[in-house]
This record gives structure tokens, C-alpha cells and sequence, in this order.
């Protein structure tokens, strides 16, 4: 996005907050001063290699849960799971082999893909081996069934026992149109999750996605760094009909070679997909493919923490964000100087310390807020948000009783910004006091920059507002008060090409951290507001998520 055009909209969105006013409840607490030297100690003690990459299930599990009671419990806060910290959280661990391989064959030849390079696949079914042998290939443009778009890529074919190859994202993202789905801006039917659970439904034996970075949101190195170790899933008794035989990702150049064979232009195939009338079609050629697994039932742990309030204790404000990271990878043969542990510093080491900061912060205000605020670290986000989707599920209170919450995961050290990006803005009320908080630093909101990217559905706070909780979730402004949007912008870009999801994540004493400073002050003025406020914030009109919550308010008066 040109510099111009971002200047001019945050401008526009100054002017709105200027004329906007102000009603949320005063407090006489005083904010906590927020130690730079604490955080980034627990950021460089959390991603150091003794923490193995804190990886779910390993040393570096119960090194990293150990780190997080131990400092809530100094915070003063209260066990969040009777009387226990700790949230046990039921898996089953699938370790896929590295000698996978697919072979594609056809009338014109055969070509074989390579794991990793090529390729990678697993599958979340608790079993020795999941294999494919002969099974029929099908394109089937973006795998999407969406009646409210009138769009059905699966119509009119049986997909049993067949392979599906779809695109990444969403139409509306391939044509820029905002008249299809919502343009630009990704929805979930954009998710790769989402292209899984749609072909379960529609009963086919695996899915391909079909890899492009611009798409995407990130290079060829994220799912292949995510498929190599451990795959995490809940434990589910009839997973045959609940998950495919096999999953994975390709690369566009395989997904080109693959389609040539069938005689199929690729580009030509995506033009077609944009078009409601496209309808998935056989290929007229068949892939062999499997891969051999290692499986165990695991249970991992998240951490939930609680301060009473003082007068409504009944109602919470949560501050959730993941523990975990990708643990560590295979040994490179030949170079044991190789770095293979994903520390994951940014991700997600820097929120986890905003989140014991934030409960020391709490744990030292005086008066005590009036409502509680929850603590919550996650564990197996980088498995699928497993832990959070367990916690929504199994709430160690009744999401009714939940007024809101805050997620944090990944905060860029870019330094100071005059703005905050908001994913999903515009979605709650939670936006009002958000919007106040970043005021009192002469700072504005802007929404995010690259809503193609879906953001708001790849991370923990999703799970919780699908059950109807409003739920902020930020990032890092990119507008640097001394050095431009240009600056901010570059950093991102660097950050997401060279370091994230791969082993150099890790923590630099040259961070430049004030940026996150100025942010976890904002995050407690919002839960500070809130907890010393009698509203109940909702979904804005529209939202997917207000009728659920319209319906466990109306549940919970009752």
C-alpha cells in the first residue's frame, strides 16, 4: 500500500475518533509501570535452546509450563482450574515418517513429487500408515461450498475415494473484486483449515492445497517447517469420518507439472475458478501417495491464572496467548553446526511475557478491579489452535460469564508507531475502548493492511468468538513516528520472508521493544476499563458471531 494512502486513511480515521466522544467507566487505579528489562527477560529465557523450541508434549513443555505458574503464581494470581494451574489438554501425537513421495500417473506419462521440496503430507488419523493408491485426482478450484455466496465448487461429483488439488484463498481475493466474497479481504472459507473440513464433508479420501506465497501470506518454508515433527489433534473415536485420509500442501510448480500431465493448463484452471458457474472436474489421472506414522496419546497443558474482582468475580475479562512453538527439526546430515531449534522468540515468546507482565500489573493494582480477569496460555496453537479450541469447549467457566478478552501472539519489535493495526476491526464494541486507550498515547487504529491473509482465523481468540465472546486481537502499527510506514512495512516483509516459522526467530538484545511497551500499556487500560465497567460489549450487527452471543446472554439472564 503506497505511503500516501495509508497517511490519508489514518488521517480519516483520526478525524472519526476526534468527533467519536468517549463513554467508557473512569477508574482511580493508577497503571503499573511496565518493565522493558522484565520482558525481555522472560522472552530470552523462554526462547533460549534449553526451552527446546517449547514444543508440546517435551522437555520444553514442562520447562515452559513450569516458567508460567511460576510466575503468575508471583503475580499473585489464583490457580484458573480449581486448584490447579494447569488445564490438562488431550492429544494424540502423529509423528510422520520423511520418506513420503507421491507418484502421479496418466496416460502421457508419470512424475514423481518429492517431501518437502515438492510437496508434504500427513494425516490427522491416529494410525501406523494412510495410504492412497491409484486414487482419482480432481481439480476443484478453491474447495469452497458457500450457499450465502451462491458458490459450490463440489456440485454434481462424488468425491469418495478421490483426491482434491484446490487453490489457496478465496475468489475474492483472485479477482480483487469486493462484490465477490469480500474482495480483497480473506474470509474463512480462504483458510487452508477451512479446505480440509469442507472436503470431510463432502467425502473425499484427502486434499492438496495448492501453495502460492502472495496468496498464502507466507513462503513455501511455513507449512513445510510446519509439517516436519510432531502433528497434534484431539482425540476423536470416529475419526474416519471426521478427518481425511490424507492432508498436505504442494507447491505451485508441482501443482503446474501435475496438471500438464492431465493436459490441464494451470493458469487457465484458476482463471476458471473464479466464476460461480465452475464445477470441480476429474482429471483423468491418478496419484499414489501415503506417509508412516509414529502415534501416541499425549496430554499437554494450558495455564489459566485468575484475579478475583472485588466486586462481580463472576464475570471475566481473559488475556490469552500460546505457549508453544514447533520444537525442534531433523538433524541436517553432514553439518552438525545446523540450527534446528525453532525458538519461536517472536512467535510466540513476546506474548506469553506481555501476559505474565500484564497479570504482575494487575496482581499490583490497587483498587482491586471489579470484575475478574482470566489469564490463559495456550498450548498447540501451532498444531491447529487445539489448546484453545479444547478451553472453548471445556471453559472452566461459562463463556456467558466472559465479557471479553484480548489475544496476543507475535509482537513485532518494530519500535514506536503512531498507530495500532486491529485484525477484524470493526467486527465488536471491544474496538470503543481499544480506540480510547490508544488515544491517551496520541495514537490512532487503522484496520489491518493485508486482510487478505486472514489473520483474525489463524490464532487462538478465533475459537472463543466462535462461541460468541468478543475477542480484540492486534498487531504491531507499522507507522514509525521517526522513520515512516516504509520502514514499518519493510520490516514486516523481512520478518515474514527470513524468520518466521523458521529456527531464526530467536531473541536479539538489539530488539527495539518500545513499540510492545507502548502496547501491553494500551491492553491493560482496555482490561482495566472493562473490569471496572457494568457493559457487556457485543458483536457489531452483521458479525457472524452476535447471534451466539446474543443467544448465551439471553441463556445466561435466564
Amino acid at each position: 500500500m503506497p505511503h500516501s494512502r495509508y497517511a490519508a486513511r489514518a488521517i480519516a480515521f483520526a478525524l472519526l475518533l476526534i468527533g467519536s466522544g468517549t463513554c467508557a467507566a473512569e477508574t482511580n487505579a493508577t497503571a503499573p509501570a511496565f518493565s522493558e528489562a522484565a520482558f525481555r527477560a522472560h522472552v530470552e529465557r523462554i526462547s533460549s535452546d534449553e526451552f527446546e523450541g517449547r514444543a508440546p508434549g517435551t522437555e520444553g513443555e514442562k520447562k515452559t509450563l513450569a516458567y508460567i505458574e511460576r510466575e503468575f503464581r508471583a503475580a499473585g494470581l489464583e490457580p484458573g482450574i480449581g486448584k490447579s494451574f494447569l488445564q490438562p489438554v488431550p492429544l494424540v501425537e502423529i509423528v510422520p515418517h520423511a520418506d513420503a513421495a507421491m507418484e502421479v500417473r496418466g496416460s502421457k506419462g508419470s512424475l514423481n513429487l518429492r517431501n518437502a521440496d515438492d510437496m508434504v503430507v500427513w494425516t490427522r488419523r491416529p494410525v501406523p500408515e494412510s495410504r492412497l493408491k491409484d486414487a482419482e485426482l480432481v481439480f476443484a478450484g478453491y474447495g469452497i461450498v458457500a450457499p450465502e455466496y451462491g458458490w459450490n465448487d463440489y456440485a454434481g461429483i462424488d468425491m469418495r475415494g478421490k483426491i482434491a488439488l484446490v487453490l489457496v484463498n478465496d475468489p475474492g481475493f483472485a479477482t480483487q473484486d469486493p462484490k465477490l466474497f469480500t474482495g480483497n479481504a480473506m474470509t474463512y472459507y480462504g483458510r487452508w483449515t477451512y479446505k480440509f473440513e469442507e472436503a470431510v464433508r463432502q467425502g473425499a479420501a484427502g486434499v492438496f492445497v495448492i501453495h502460492e506465497t502472495k496468496a498464502a501470506g507466507y513462503p513455501w518454508d511455513v507449512p513445510r517447517n510446519g509439517s516436519d515433527g510432531p502433528q497434534f489433534d484431539m482425540v476423536i473415536d470416529d475419526y474416519e469420518s471426521q478427518r481425511l485420509a490424507l492432508e498436505g500442501w504442494m507447491t505451485q510448480e508441482s501443482a503446474q507439472r501435475v496438471l500438464a500431465l492431465a493436459g490441464q493448463d494451470y493458469a487457465a484452471l484458476k482463471q476458471a475458478a473464479i466464476d460461480h458457474t465452475f464445477r470441480a472436474r476429474s482429471l483423468g489421472i491418478t496419484a499414489s501417495v501415503g506417509v508412516r506414522n509414529d502415534v501416541q496419546r499425549r496430554t499437554t497443558y494450558n495455564v489459566v491464572g485468575v484475579l478475583p474482582g472485588s466486586k462481580r468475580p463472576d464475570e471475566y475479562f481473559l488475556y490469552t496467548a500460546h505457549w508453544d512453538h514447533l520444537g525442534k527439526g531433523a538433524d541436517v546430515p553432514g553439518d552438525k553446526s545446523a540450527d534446528t531449534i525453532f525458538n519461536g522468540a517472536s512467535d510466540n515468546a513476546t506474548g506469553i511475557a506481555a501476559l505474565i507482565e500484564l497479570a504482575r500489573g494487575f496482581g499490583a493494582t490497587r483498587p482491586r478491579p471489579l470484575r475478574s480477569v482470566m489469564f490463559v496460555a495456550f498450548t498447540a496453537e501451532e498444531s491447529g489452535t487445539l489448546g484453545s479450541e479444547y478451553f472453548a469447549a471445556n471453559p472452566p467457566v461459562p463463556v456467558a460469564q466472559m465479557y471479553g478478552g484480548l489475544n496476543m501472539d507475535n509482537l513485532y519489535a518494530i519500535g514506536q508507531t503512531r498507530d495500532l493495526t486491529v485484525i477484524g476491526f470493526g467486527a465488536s464494541e471491544l474496538d470503543d475502548y481499544l480506540r480510547r486507550a490508544v488515544a491517551r498515547q496520541g495514537r490512532v487504529l487503522v484496520p489491518e493492511p493485508t486482510p487478505e491473509k486472514g489473520f483474525y482465523y489463524r490464532s487462538d481468540h478465533f475459537l472463543l468468538a466462535k462461541q460468541g465472546v468478543p475477542m480484540l486481537y492486534t498487531k504491531a502499527g507499522i507507522d514509525s513516528p521517526t522513520k515512516g510506514a516504509e520502514y514499518g512495512r519493510a520490516w514486516l516483509e523481512e520478518y515474514i520472508a527470513n524468520r518466521y516459522h523458521k529456527p531464526s526467530d530467536e531473541y536479539d538484545a538489539s530488539w527495539d521493544v518500545s513499540g510492545i511497551m507502548q502496547d501491553i500499556a494500551v491492553y491493560y487500560d482496555v482490561g482495566l476499563a472493562l473490569a471496572n465497567d457494568s457493559a457487556w460489549p457485543n458483536w457489531r450487527e452483521g458479525s457472524e458471531f452476535r447471534a451466539i452471543r446474543d443467544r448465551s446472554r439471553a441463556a445466561a439472564a435466564h
